[in-house]
C-alpha cells in the first residue's frame, strides 16, 4: 500500500484494480480506474466543498489502465483527473496536466462549464502556438462518486411485444416545465416526469414507450452561453454513463442517479417503457479549436477519428466537429459498458442511437457489419432491448435507411417524406405511399425484419412540430441568432394558405384536416408509430424548426393553450389502433390469398383492383386499400390465433372531392364509416354496401368497418 502526506494529513492508498473503470463505491471505499494509453503519469484529484484540492499520484498502471483504491473515499466525493504526456497535436497527442478532466466512466457530475480561456487547451489569441498552461479546475465539473445502493423493489421491465409498441418521443424538461398540476420544485426535472400528473397523462393518452431527449451529461455550448442561449435538446455528450444533472429536481452530490432510478422504477409500474435517445457519435469536446474537458486530454487519438496525414484535425461525420473512434477497443469497450449500466443499473428498455451511421464506420465507408455491431449482436444483455438507428450521419454514403442488422429498428426517414408528399398531393407518390404504409418492405424484408423494423413517424424534435408543418412554409429560426440560416430548408408539408393566419375559417379547417390526415395515417400503418410529443396537443414552436438552443416556452408544452378537440382525437386514434391488430401485424402483408383469404387489396376510387396501368398514372392521388382482419397470417406471442375486423381505407390527396366505390369483396357486404378525417369519428352511422358510392372530401381520408360477412 501507499501512504500519501499532505501536511498533517495521511491519506492511505492501496494499489486498487483494473476494472471496473471509473470510480466504483464497494460499501468500504471506492476504486478508480481510468484508461490511457499515452500517459506518462496520472493524478487523481480530490475537492471538498469549498474547492479545495488534493492530488494523489495514481500508483499502478495495468494494461493501460491507471488505477488505485482509497479506503477513506465514500459516495458525494467530487473528483478529476490530470494526465501528464506528450503534447504534439499534430500526432494527435494533447496531453495537458493544466486541465482537470472529467472519469469517462463518471456515473455522477456536479456543476456546469463556466466558459473561460483556461478551459481550452491553447490561447485564443495563438491557436497553433504554445500549450496553454492555465489551470481549468475552477470552471469545470467535477466527477463524483456514487452509491449504486438502490431498492428496485420489484420493477420489472413491461416488455411490450415490438409490434405492439407506441413511441412518445419528448424532452424531460419541456414536458414538465410548465405543467401547472406537478409541483413547482421539481418542473423541469426527472422526478416531474414521474409525477402523478405526468404519469396519468401518457397513460391516458396511450403510448407505451417513451423515448427521452438525451439525458447523458452534457454541455452548454461557449457560442450558445455567448448568446444567451442553452443547448435544450442536449446532443453534446460528455458523460455516457451520467444522468443530466440539471435535470434532478432535489439535491447535489450523485442524487440525480437515484431520483433517475425513482423515475424509471414509477414509469414501469405504470406499464410504461422507457428508451433513452444515446449521443455515442461524438463528444462535446468540439474540433481542434475546441474545450479539453475529458477524452482530448486523456488519450486524444483513442478515443477520436483523426485525420490521417494531419492528426492535428478530427475526421466529422457528425457536423459537430469529431467523431468517436469506434475501431478501438478502448472507446468500443466505453459504448459497450455505458449501454449495460443504463440496462443492468438503470433499468431502461432501449435506445435510439443518434446518427448512427457514424458508429458503423471502420475506416472511412460505412460498414453493415462493423464492430460494433457484431458486439451488440451477441451481446447477452444489450441483444436483448429495444434497438433503433437513426441510419444516417452527414458524412459520405452515411444515408443508411434499411441497411442495419436484423435486430435494429430504424428512423424511417422515407417514410417521413412520403406520406408528407402525398398528403400535399405531390404527384408520382402513389407505388411508394402503398408501400410506406404497409411496413416498407421495399427496405426490410430482404433483411429478415419484420415491420416493426420501421419506426414511422411525421415530425420529430428535429424539424417543424406537426402544428407548424402544416401552418408555415418557410421556416422562422431568427431567435436562434444565425440569420435564419439553420435548420431543415425545405418544409416538405403543403401550402395551407397564408403563412400564419388565423382569420381565414377555411384555411384553418384546411390545416386541422391535414393534422388529422397525417395522425391517421401514422397510427394506421404497419410499423412502430412514433409520435411527437406535443403534436397531440397543438403545440407550437412558431415556425422555429431546429429549437435545439431554445430552452424556453417556444421548446416547452404550453398546457393552458392545449388543444382539447386534438388531444381527443388522437387518443381515440391510439386506441383504434390498439383495438384493432390488423394494423400492426407481426408478418408481412403477402397480397395474395393466405388460408384462403386474401389480406390486402388496392382499389381505384372506382372500385376496380388496382392493375400495373393505374399505379403508373403519376398524377393519381387517390386509393382505395382493404386490410382483412381475418387474413392475418400469424399467432400472437403467446400462440393466441389473432382475427379482427376488415376495413377499406379511401384516402384522397386531390383538391377535389373524390367519389369511391365500395369494390365487390367476397364475404364482406355491409359497411359503416367509422372516422372521417373531414369531420371527425362517427356514431350510429348508416349501412353502405358494395357498389354504393362514398364521396371523400378534397384532401381527407375515411375509414369503413366491415360489419358483417355472408
Amino acid at each position: 500500500m501507499y501512504f500519501f502526506r499532505e501536511g498533517s494529513d495521511t491519506m492511505e492508498i492501496w494499489p486498487g484494480h483494473l476494472y471496473p473503470l471509473g470510480a466504483t463505491y464497494d460499501g468500504s471505499g471506492t476504486n478508480f480506474s481510468l484508461f490511457s494509453e499515452i500517459a506518462e503519469k496520472v493524478e487523481l484529484c480530490l475537492y471538498d466543498d469549498d474547492g479545495a484540492e488534493i492530488r494523489l499520484e495514481m500508483p499502478e498502471t495495468t494494461a493501460f489502465c491507471w488505477h488505485c483504491y482509497l479506503p477513506e473515499v465514500k459516495p458525494g466525493q467530487r473528483y478529476g483527473y490530470r494526465v501528464y504526456g506528450a503534447w504534439n497535436p499534430a500526432e494527435g497527442n494533447r496531453c495537458n496536466p493544466a486541465k482537470l478532466l472529467l472519469d469517462p466512466y463518471g456515473k455522477a457530475f456536479d456543476g456546469q462549464v463556466r466558459w473561460d480561456e483556461a478551459v481550452f487547451p491553447y490561447h485564443f489569441d495563438d491557436p497553433d502556438g504554445k500549450i496553454n498552461e492555465n489551470d481549468s479546475a475552477s470552471f469545470v465539473p467535477k466527477s463524483i462518486v456514487v452509491d449504486p445502493r438502490y431498492d428496485w423493489e420489484n420493477d420489472r421491465n413491461p416488455h411490450i411485444p415490438l409490434h405492439e409498441t407506441i413511441i412518445y418521443e419528448v424532452h424531460v424538461k419541456g414536458f414538465t416545465a410548465m405543467n401547472p398540476d406537478i409541483p413547482e420544485e421539481i418542473r423541469g426535472s426527472y422526478a416531474g416526469l414521474a409525477h402523478q400528473a405526468s404519469v396519468e397523462y401518457m397513460k391516458n393518452l396511450g403510448i407505451t414507450t417513451i423515448e427521452l431527449m438525451p439525458v447523458h451529461q452534457f454541455i452548454h455550448d461557449a457560442g450558445l452561453i455567448k448568446r444567451g442561449l442553452r443547448n435544450y435538446w442536449g446532443y453534446n455528450s460528455i458523460g455516457f454513463l451520467a444522468p443530466h444533472n440539471e435535470y434532478a429536481g432535489r439535491g447535489r452530490k450523485g442524487r440525480q442517479v437515484e431520483e433517475f432510478k425513482n423515475m424509471v422504477k414509477t414509469l414501469h409500474n405504470a406499464g410504461l417503457e422507457i428508451i433513452l435517445d444515446v449521443v455515442y457519435n461524438h463528444t462535446a469536446e468540439g474540433n481542434h479549436l475546441g474545450p479539453m474537458l475529458s477524452f482530448k486530454g486523456i488519450d486524444n487519438a483513442a478515443y477520436y477519428r483523426l485525420v490521417d496525414n494531419n492528426k492535428s484535425y478530427y475526421m466529422d461525420y457528425t457536423g459537430t466537429g469529431n467523431s468517436l473512434n469506434m475501431s478501438h477497443p478502448h472507446v468500443l469497450q466505453l459504448i459497450m459498458d455505458s449501454l449495460r449500466y443504463w440496462i443492468v443499473e438503470m433499468h431502461v428498455d432501449g435506445f435510439r442511437f443518434d446518427l448512427a451511421s457514424t458508429l458503423a464506420r471502420e475506416l472511412h465507408e460505412v460498414d453493415r457489419l462493423s464492430s460494433f455491431f457484431d458486439i451488440i449482436q451477441q451481446d447477452p444483455v444489450i441483444s436483448q432491448v429495444k434497438l433503433i438507428a437513426e441510419p444516417w450521419d452527414v458524412g459520405d454514403g452515411g444515408y443508411q435507411v434499411g441497411n442495419f442488422p436484423p435486430l435494429w429498428s430504424e428512423w424511417n426517414g422515407k417514410y417521413r417524406d412520403c406520406i408528407r408528399d402525398f398528403w400535399r398531393g405531390q404527384d408520382q407518390t402513389l407505388p411508394e405511399f402503398a408501400s410506406r404504409i404497409t411496413g416498407s418492405s421495399d427496405l426490410y424484408e430482404n433483411t429478415g425484419r419484420r415491420p416493426y423494423a420501421s419506426i414511422n413517424f411525421i415530425t420529430a424534435h428535429d424539424g417543424f412540430t406537426l402544428h407548424d408543418l402544416v401552418s408555415y412554409n418557410e421556416k422562422h429560426n431568427e431567435a436562434n441568432g444565425e440569420d435564419n440560416r439553420d435548420g431543415e430548408s425545405h418544409n416538405r408539408s403543403w401550402n395551407c394558405g397564408e403563412e400564419g393566419s388565423t382569420d381565414n375559417q377555411e384555411i384553418q379547417a384546411l390545416r386541422k384536416k391535414q393534422k388529422l390526415n397525417f395522425l391517421t395515417t401514422l397510427f394506421l400503418s404497419q410499423g412502430i408509430p412514433m409520435l411527437l410529443g406535443g403534436d397531440e396537443i397543438g403545440r407550437t414552436q412558431k415556425g422555429n424548426n431546429n429549437t435545439y438552443c431554445q430552452d424556453n416556452e417556444l421548446s416547452w408544452f404550453d398546457w393552458n393553450t392545449l388543444d382539447e378537440n386534438l388531444l381527443v382525437f388522437t387518443k381515440k386514434l391510439i386506441s383504434f389502433r390498439k383495438e384493432h391488430p390488423v394494423f400492426s401485424r407481426r408478418q408481412w402483408l403477402q397480397g395474395k390469398p393466405v388460408r384462403g383469404k386474401l389480406d390486402i387489396a388496392w382499389f381505384t376510387p372506382d372500385g376496380q383492383e388496382m392493375d400495373e396501368e393505374a399505379w403508373q398514372t403519376g398524377f393519381a392521388k387517390s386509393l382505395g386499400i382493404f386490410l382483412n382482419g381475418k387474413a392475418i397470417s400469424s399467432p400472437d406471442e403467446r400462440g393466441r390465433k389473432i382475427t379482427d375486423d376488415s376495413f377499406y381505407l379511401m384516402c384522397n390527396a386531390h383538391y377535389e372531392p373524390i367519389d369511391f366505390q365500395i369494390p365487390q369483396l367476397h364475404g364482406y357486404n355491409q359497411w359503416i364509416i367509422e372516422m372521417d378525417t373531414h369531420d371527425g369519428w362517427k356514431e350510429n352511422e348508416h349501412i353502405h354496401h358494395h357498389g354504393d358510392c362514398v364521396t371523400v372530401e378534397s384532401r381527407s381520408l375515411v375509414i369503413m368497418k366491415q360489419l358483417s360477412d355472408r
